[in-house]
């Protein structure tokens, strides 16, 4: 008995000194998160813009105790940008610009967020680093212009490639067969031509006449150009030192990071800058000052869902070799947080995806529509909201997109790998036993007969026909006039609002304030903002004691960031290699965008 009640006691002893330990790592956490939280009555918001604006950051995107790596999100941006704009404390913004490679609907949206900022009395300032073209685009929204001293400007214009693999894979003995609804949907093309269709091509130059008009139109109009003028620049000079581009219009100083900084100081205080002075505030303490993600006056809210990159039925699957993408899951538990929440009045739907499995897509339609019956549910499109993004669209009352955002696409394609050439190369012995006629026929090392591969293409087409009609049912519209419009075409938002794909013109903020007016909730007011999907921060997980996932969500962090830098600069692997490589599907029917469109 005297031995239990020394065992007991140490085990108390031991609780307790557990406790004391945790209460005070949650105490040292609240005070890091929180440090710094105060800022000067004056100050320069100096914000950095590179990399392809993510358009929405995880909690866990960083590590305890460690800065976030990569650059800030697109929603982060816009956020932080808006509340900077009434912010009186802000003399100047300072946007240090360099490597920006995104969609031109994110360039757009980000100058709109920048000319809000000028409008509500702020200077914007922008420094560029060694610029090309996405770079001077985005600087040329500022007040001023600030080229790195020693940089150059690198200005080539716009381009769009595409590789080709049907000769290299049939080399090696690799080929697909493919199933495509209709013409315009030219994902298969580089498995199955050696060059682009006439229809590929058509698409491609579209979208590029679209974009090289905005960017002549807006830069030279900014800078006081002549769009010819520029054009020029762009055909016979290209390169050019720093103060080349000055001379030329293009900025208006050259100056090193320091100097401007030192420079701004001084503006700013009157007196020669101090080191530690404080008049410089980064990005990430102000925005850890900031009433995340709006400072709202009422206890109404709206709820914006963001569904961000290749939708996929299941959580963590790799989809098109682009990366995790969205799952059903979490559209599901999304809505059931948003319809759950009595404070919240109406949804916004933010749509950043090419698409991606067609069954899966078709899914979150499905539960969108059944919620936007409960709330009001508006539609914002971000860089793109194609194929399967543009079906999720299909749900919202309203569809908000940038005249740049990439949409429609409305179409289907599956590809099917074979390997049969391949097998003989290397000398495989295959051996199968079957029951049913069919067992074997989706195998990867034969192609399809004629009957299967009837089968194959009848499939894809009554997807195709699906997507049509829900397409029709959502916009009012003749199946035929939808038909029309679809077969893979692709859309920028100006287009995709003048042939009814689309309801009106407007970002991120034109959609929440139509919903703030759906959700009956007072115009004077500012509605706080739930963000969905939500994740549990690292604070919330430890103080659960959930270490098993703190465990998990550090180590997968880890390994993203070491695979970051590994793969720094290399593309991603072709969409149609990912059910070959993965083996656990012959083909995949896939409602997804034929191509990329990013300018740097």
């Amino acid at each position: 008995m005297k031995t239990i009640r020394k065992k007991s006691g140490c085990l108390r002893r031991g609780c307790l000194f557990t406790l004391l330990v945790t209460l005070v790592g949650l105490v040292l956490i609240f005070w890091l998160s929180h440090r710094g939280r105060s800022l000067p009555d004056r100050f320069v918001l100096s914000v950095p813009l590179s990399g392809s604006f993510e358009e929405r950051a995880s909690p866990s995107s960083s590590l305890p105790f460690a800065g976030a790596e990569g650059p800030l999100s697109l929603q982060e941006l816009l956020f932080m940008f808006e509340q900077a704009s009434a912010d009186p404390r802000i003399e100047t913004v300072l946007l240090d610009i360099g490597g920006v490679r995104t969609t031109p609907s994110k360039v757009a949206e980000l100058r709109s967020a920048i000319e809000r900022m000028r409008e509500g009395g702020r200077k914007v300032v922008a420094f560029l680093r060694s610029p090309e073209d996405s770079d001077v685009m985005l600087g040329a929204a500022c007040d001023s212009v600030v080229v790195e001293e020693g940089g150059f400007m690198l200005l080539d214009g716009l381009r769009a490639e595409t590789l080709y693999y049907a000769t290299p894979l049939g080399k090696i003995g690799v080929s697909f067969q493919a199933a495509q609804w209709k013409r315009y949907k030219s994902g298969i093309e580089p498995f199955v031509r050696t060059g682009p269709s006439p229809e590929a091509r058509e698409e491609i130059g579209a979208l590029l006449d679209e974009v090289y008009r905005d960017y002549i139109g807006y830069v030279s109009k900014r800078r006081g150009l002549e769009p010819d003028s520029l054009r020029s620049v762009i055909d016979d000079v290209t390169l050019m030192t720093s103060r080349e581009a000055v001379r030329r219009g293009l900025a208006d100083g050259v100056a090193s990071s320091w100097r401007l900084r030192r420079d701004l100081e001084r503006r700013l205080s009157g007196k020669e800058p101090e080191a530690e002075s404080g008049f410089i505030v980064d990005a990430d303490r102000y925005r850890s000052a900031m009433e995340w993600p709006v400072k709202s006056d009422t206890k109404e809210r709206l709820a914006l869902i963001t569904l961000s990159g290749p939708i996929v039925r299941t959580a963590g699957e790799e989809a098109l070799g682009m990366g995790s993408g969205v799952d059903v899951d979490a559209v599901r538990s999304s809505l059931r947080g948003a319809l759950a929440d009595s404070r919240v009045k109406a949804m916004v739907l933010r749509i950043d995806s090419p698409g991606g499995d067609a069954l899966a897509s078709a899914e979150m339609l499905e539960m969108l529509d059944s919620a936007a019956v409960k709330k009001p549910l508006v539609v914002s499109m971000s860089g793109v909201a194609a194929s399967g993004g543009y079906m999720a669209a299909l749900a919202g009352r309203s569809i908000y997109a940038e005249p740049l955002s990439i949409t429609g696409s409305i179409g289907v394609y599956a590809l099917k790998p074979e390997i049969s050439g391949l097998v003989e190369k290397i000398g495989l012995g295959r051996d199968v036993v079957t029951r049913g006629r069919n067992a074997d026929a989706n195998s990867i090392y034969k192609p399809l007969d004629r009957e299967a591969y009837g089968k194959f293409v009848e499939a894809s087409g009554e997807v195709y026909r699906d997507f049509v009609g829900k397409v029709a049912r959502s916009r009012r519209m003749n199946p035929a006039r939808v038909d029309s419009l679809a077969g893979g075409r692709v859309w920028t938002g100006r287009r995709a609002l003048e042939v009814g794909l689309v309801d009106r013109e407007g970002g991120l903020f034109d959609a929440l304030r139509e919903a703030r007016r759906l959700g009956g909730i007072d115009s004077t007011r500012r509605p706080g903002i739930v963000s969905y999907p939500s994740e549990k921060s690292w604070l919330e997980l430890l103080m659960q004691g959930d270490f098993s996932r703190i465990a998990s969500r550090a180590e997968g962090e880890l390994a993203s960031r070491a695979a970051r830098r590994f793969m720094q600069g290399a593309s991603p692997l072709p969409a149609a290699l990912y059910p070959m490589l993965r083996g656990d599907r012959a083909f995949e029917v896939l409602t997804v965008m034929p191509c990329d469109i990013v300018i740097r």
